[in-house]
């Protein structure tokens, strides 16, 4: 039987398509599948494969064999196609006898690691080194051929050809013309493949920042000047200039999250992310992809490779808020990647290393946990290196006022309205307040007042405070019953304005000015400080 060979019976025109529509491809996947099955739909075609030389922790048919012991590089069949005698053989699956090869072993292999090609024409069937004889025989192939694909002088794999016909010299020559192209197409798969991971890990990084400026709103800096604010902050600029680890403590709205954006952004990691893990929003099952990542299949629903927290806060901080959600079992885990720096993808065996400094956050008692066996010992300590306490603001009374106009001010300005009129007796009540919910509750009452006020004078509605009842001191408010005298009045007066020049550090003017604070207007107010004698070197007294 006379057999056409490959170059005589392809119609040139056939050839250019399939070039071209391997062209169009962007994907890796469907560049490979695109060479194959141009190859195949050659009449004397039995069967066309790719092996490319990669690694067995990055090869999906390995790693769902949980075959992955094997690090180095070995060749991996990734796409097959062609045209059987049997109609029920799939010539297109992956997951064979002949998926793997190691280098430099069988003729496959053998190709890759001296980069030649091999073309064996006028097969019998009964050759030493063929596998399998009997299938040989069925499908009557007589040439095999093998061309490395090679890009920039590195051999990427190989493109091998079972055929039923006698490829000639120009034949194998075409041969190697079109592994020449399919290299260059691989290649290209690759990068692209590559950009579009680094574009999405971007994208991520660029939400998670996002997020995190939404969630920061109205907190982009400290607020207040009393000695436990000064504390706090003089340890921030202690160790922020260091990679020591930080655990920050302190009630549910203290302002722990703007704490660790202040060591971020004075740590010589300021130019890289901030990355924040919510611990208590992560549901258990889902912990170690967060924090670690997947590669795609590694259960149900991932659909690619996705990179974890701490790959994204590489070189940069990552601030885990509420530490004391951490499952136990997880925490082993985490205590490595904090001790050695190294940690897998879920699903992956590559060992992968970063860089990152970490900040914690609390509003547990973490010593307890430890004691009670629910948060392991070793992993406090060598989360807190560098100890914050933030205290809670009934602690810190004197800031309410400053707290109170700076989001009034803030508010005022985001809904484009006019900062409304502040009365002393509102910020007495306030300060009065024992803020169970600390400067979140203050900021979000504040704000509910100014929707209110519309542009009027600011009243505030809080319940009691809780911590009247247990005994816990507060400042005193006027009675109605009580009467004063003229003087009595006059000094009153006198002893509200300079409090709140105080407050403005003297300014009388503008939306920050002691005439807003008092309700009052700037030129009446600056008649009443001429009227009192009041000096402005006074107020520092």
């Amino acid at each position: 039987m006379k057999y056409r060979s490959l170059y005589a019976s392809m119609d040139p025109r056939k050839l250019s398509q399939v070039m071209v529509s391997t062209a169009q491809q962007r994907g890796l996947d469907a560049v490979l599948r695109t060479i194959t099955d141009g190859i195949a739909q050659c009449p004397n075609t039995v069967l066309t494969r790719i092996w490319l030389a990669e690694s067995d922790s990055l090869c999906e048919v390995c790693r769902s064999r949980n075959d992955t012991s094997d690090i180095t590089r070995s060749l991996h069949l990734v796409a097959s196609a062609g045209v059987p005698h049997d109609p029920q053989a799939d010539y297109g699956r992956l997951d064979g006898a002949f998926h793997r090869f190691p280098m430099g072993e069988r003729k496959i292999g053998r190709v890759v690691s001296t980069g030649e090609p091999l073309r064996l024409a006028g097969l019998r069937g009964d050759e030493e080194w063929i596998a399998n004889p009997a299938w040989f025989a069925h499908e009557g192939v007589r040439t095999f051929a093998a061309q490395p694909l090679i890009f920039r002088d590195d051999v990427l794999g190989v493109l091998a050809l079972f055929d039923r016909g006698l490829l000639d010299e120009e034949a194998f020559e075409w041969l190697r013309i079109f592994a020449d192209y399919a290299a260059v197409s691989i290649a290209n798969a690759r990068a692209f493949d590559e950009i579009s991971l680094l574009r999405t890990r971007l994208e991520e990084e660029n939400l998670y920042l996002r997020e995190e400026v939404t969630a920061a709103l109205g907190m982009g800096e400290f607020v207040g000047e009393s000695q436990a604010l000064q504390h706090v902050l003089r340890q921030v600029q202690l160790v922020a200039p260091t990679d020591a680890a930080v655990l920050i403590t302190g009630e549910s709205g203290t302002g722990k999250e703007l704490v660790a954006r202040a060591i971020h952004d004075r740590s010589p990691r300021k130019d890289r992310p901030l990355i924040k893990v919510n611990c208590s929003a992560v549901p258990d099952a889902l912990f170690e992809s967060e924090f670690f990542g997947h590669v795609k299949g590694a259960f149900t629903g991932a659909l690619a490779d996705r990179p974890g927290r701490f790959e994204m806060a590489d070189r940069g901080t990552l601030f885990l808020d509420e530490i004391g959600e951490v499952p136990l079992a997880m925490q082993a885990k985490l205590l490595r990647v904090l001790q050695e720096g190294e940690f897998e993808r879920v699903g992956d065996t590559r060992t992968r290393t970063v860089d990152v400094r970490i900040v914690a956050a609390t509003n547990r008692d973490l010593k307890r946990e430890v004691e009670a066996g629910r948060f392991r010992e070793d992993l406090y300590y060598r989360l807190s290196v560098f100890p914050v306490h933030i205290p809670p603001l009934r602690e810190r009374r004197e800031d309410i006022p400053k707290l109170a106009l700076h989001f009034i001010t803030q508010s005022a300005r985001r809904m484009n309205r006019r900062v409304p009129r502040i009365t002393q007796a509102v910020l007495s009540q306030l300060a009065a307040h024992d803020w169970p919910g600390n400067v979140r509750e203050l900021q979000n009452v504040v704000e509910r007042a100014v929707i209110l006020s519309q542009g009027r004078s600011l009243h505030v509605h809080l319940q009691p405070s809780p911590s009247r009842e247990r005994g816990v001191p507060s400042l005193p408010t006027p009675s109605m019953a009580q009467l004063a005298t003229r003087e009595e009045l006059k000094r009153q007066e006198r002893e509200n304005i300079v409090q709140a020049l105080r407050l403005t550090k003297g300014k009388i003017f503008g939306l920050d000015g002691a005439a807003v604070l008092l309700g009052m207007k700037p030129t009446t107010l600056a008649s009443r400080i001429k009227a009192l004698g009041i000096k402005k070197s006074k107020l520092d007294s």
